[in-house]
C-alpha cells in the first residue's frame, strides 16, 4: 500500500472557547482534564498508526515553537517533521493543496495523505485505526476519502454528508454535502439514516488530490504552486520547515476543501465510523468531558458554592463563591473573566469578535505569552512602566535587540544570565541585576542547565511589544519579523 504521511491541520482561532483559546494561543494547545493538549492528542493518533514515520504539520509561524515543544514530549519513536508555515490563515483548500504538492514532490505522487483537524477529540483509538485503514483502501483505488460519523443526536451545529451506493465493505460514494441544516431536518437526518456528521477528517492520494483540484479548482492549485516557488525551506536533523511567502500566498482564495473541491467532483467516498469524537467547540462540550457533582455542577479549581446547580466553573487560579446560580458558564483566566448562560456556549465567539474589532489584546495575547525561548508575563503595567516575569530555557537565547523608546532593568530571581549590552559581555547570578538604556543593543542568554527566571522592569514613553529591532536571531526570526522579545 502507499506510504502513510498524517497531515496535521492547525488553524483558527477558536473564539468560542475564548478567553482560554486566543489569537495568539488557540484551541489546539487548550489543556485536558488529563494534561494533554488537543495538539498532543492528534499528533498521539497519527504516531500511533501503523508504519506512520513521518507527520506534516500545516500552521501559522507564529505558534511553530510551541507546536515542535507540544510534538518533542511525545515523539519518543522520533517521527520524522514536517512543517508548512503560514504568515497567516488562508482556509483547508489551500492548506491542503500546499500538503499535496509538499508530499508529492518529496514522498512520491502515491503518497496518502490522512488530514486531521488539530483540535477534535477521539476517545476510540481502535476504531479510528480500522476507519483509516478503510479510508486508505479507497483512497488506493483513486476516491477523495472523508470520514462520516454515526450521528448520535439531532445536531444542527455541524455539517452533513448523504451517502448513496456501497462501494464494497469499506465505504460508500458520497451523493452530496449538506450545510447546518435546522432541527426538523436534523430529526429527520438522524432517522433516515442515510447521514453523517461531516468530521473534516480526509484520507487523499497526492496525484488523485492535484488531479482533482486541477480539474475543479484549478485558481487555487496555481496559486499554491506559485507561492511554493517562493518560499523559504529549512532542513535540520529529522525536522523540515517550509515558510510559505506572504505576498504570494495573500493571493490564493481563501476557500474551503469542501467548497473548493469535495463538493464540486463526483469521485468522493466516505467512511461510517464511530469514534468517541467531539470537535470541542464551546465551553459547553468541554463541559461534558467531566462528571457532574449531585448537584450537576462541574468545577475546576477551588470553589465555595450555596445553592448553585448545573454550572460549569473553570478557574484554576483563583477561589470562587457562587450563590444561587443555575446553568452558568464561569470561566477565570488573570485577565479575562467569562460569565455566560449554559445555554448559549455557541455565542461567546461574540464576545472574541467585539475584542478583535475593538483591537484589544486579549482577543489575541494572555498575559503569560510563550516564545521560541521560554515565555512572559505581563505581572503590572501602567503609564510610562511594564514589568514582567520572563522565564529563559536552558540554552535559550533572546535574539540580539535594541528598543527606541523604553530602558528596561533586569533582575535576576533564579539562574545565571549571559549578558550582552553595547559592547560588554558579563554572566549575572542570582539577585544580580543589569540596565539596558534605550538604543542599547542587548542580548539574554541562559547558558545554565535550569531555566532563568527573572524580572524585567520596562519604563519609557512607548511600551509597545513593536518597539524591537532585530539583529540576529536564532530562531529565524530577522529580518522580516518585528515584535516582543
Amino acid at each position: 500500500m502507499s506510504p502513510l504521511i498524517p497531515c496535521i491541520i492547525a488553524g483558527g482561532a477558536g473564539t468560542r472557547l475564548w478567553p482560554v483559546s486566543r489569537e495568539a494561543m488557540p484551541k489546539p494547545f487548550m489543556r485536558l482534564p488529563d494534561g494533554e493538549s488537543l495538539l498532543q492528542k492528534t499528533f498521539r493518533r497519527a504516531v500511533g498508526l501503523t508504519d506512520v514515520q513521518r507527520v506534516l504539520t500545516v500552521t501559522n509561524r507564529e505558534v511553530f515553537f510551541r507546536t515542535l515543544d507540544d510534538y518533542r514530549a511525545l515523539n519518543r519513536d522520533g517521527a520524522a517533521l514536517d512543517f508548512i508555515l503560514e504568515p497567516f490563515g488562508r482556509n483547508t483548500a489551500p492548506a491542503i493543496a500546499a500538503a499535496a504538492l509538499h508530499v508529492a514532490r518529496l514522498y512520491g505522487e502515491d503518497a496518502q495523505l490522512l488530514v486531521l483537524p488539530a483540535d477534535h477529540l477521539i476517545n476510540d483509538l481502535d476504531a479510528f485505526a480500522k476507519a483509516v485503514d478503510n479510508a486508505r483502501s479507497l483512497a488506493d483505488q483513486g476516491w477523495l476519502v472523508t470520514f462520516g460519523l454515526v450521528p448520535t443526536r439531532a445536531e444542527t451545529g455541524f455539517g452533513y454528508i448523504e451517502k448513496d451506493q456501497a462501494l464494497g465493505s469499506d465505504g460508500f460514494q458520497v451523493t452530496r454535502f449538506v450545510e447546518k441544516p435546522d432541527a426538523a431536518t436534523a430529526r429527520q437526518y438522524l432517522n433516515g439514516g442515510r447521514h453523517l456528521w461531516n468530521a473534516g477528517m480526509f484520507c487523499l492520494r497526492a496525484d488523485t488530490v492535484l488531479r482533482e483540484l486541477r480539474e475543479h479548482a484549478p485558481e487555487v492549485l496555481d496559486a499554491m504552486i506559485e507561492c511554493l516557488a517562493h518560499s523559504h525551506r529549512r532542513e535540520g536533523s529529522q525536522e523540515l520547515q517550509l515558510e510559505l511567502d506572504g505576498q504570494s500566498l495573500a493571493r490564493v482564495p481563501d476557500i474551503s476543501i469542501d467548497f473548493a473541491l469535495m463538493e464540486r467532483s463526483r469521485n468522493v467516498a466516505v467512511v461510517p465510523c464511530q469514534l468517541g469524537w467531539s470537535d470541542i467547540g464551546s465551553w459547553q462540550a468541554v463541559r461534558e468531558l467531566t462528571p457532574a457533582d449531585d448537584q450537576g455542577n462541574q468545577c475546576n479549581g477551588e470553589t465555595v458554592l450555596h445553592d448553585v446547580s448545573n454550572c460549569y466553573i473553570d478557574s484554576p487560579k483563583r477561589l470562587v463563591g457562587a450563590i444561587g446560580l443555575d446553568n452558568l458558564i464561569i470561566i477565570d483566566t488573570p485577565d479575562a473573566l467569562l460569565i455566560a448562560d449554559g445555554k448559549r456556549s455557541q455565542d461567546v465567539k461574540l464576545i472574541a469578535q467585539e475584542l478583535k474589532r475593538q483591537g484589544h489584546d486579549a482577543y489575541r495575547l494572555h498575559r503569560t505569552v510563550t516564545r521560541p525561548w521560554g515565555t512572559y508575563t505581563v505581572l503590572e503595567e501602567g503609564k510610562r512602566f511594564k514589568i514582567k516575569r520572563i522565564v529563559v530555557r536552558p540554552n535559550a537565547s533572546l535574539s540580539l535587540q535594541l528598543h527606541h523608546h523604553r530602558s528596561e532593568h533586569w533582575i535576576v530571581v533564579s539562574g545565571m544570565a549571559w549578558v550582552t549590552s553595547g559592547d560588554k559581555e558579563f554572566m549575572l547570578d542570582t539577585n544580580e541585576s543589569t540596565f539596558i538604556k534605550p538604543g542599547r543593543q542587548h542580548r539574554l542568554v541562559n547558558p545554565g542547565v535550569i531555566d532563568l527566571v527573572m524580572i524585567e522592569v520596562q519604563s519609557g514613553e512607548y511600551l509597545g511589544e513593536d518597539d524591537i529591532v532585530r539583529f540576529t536571531d536564532i530562531y529565524g526570526r530577522v529580518p522580516a519579523e518585528t515584535g516582543s522579545t
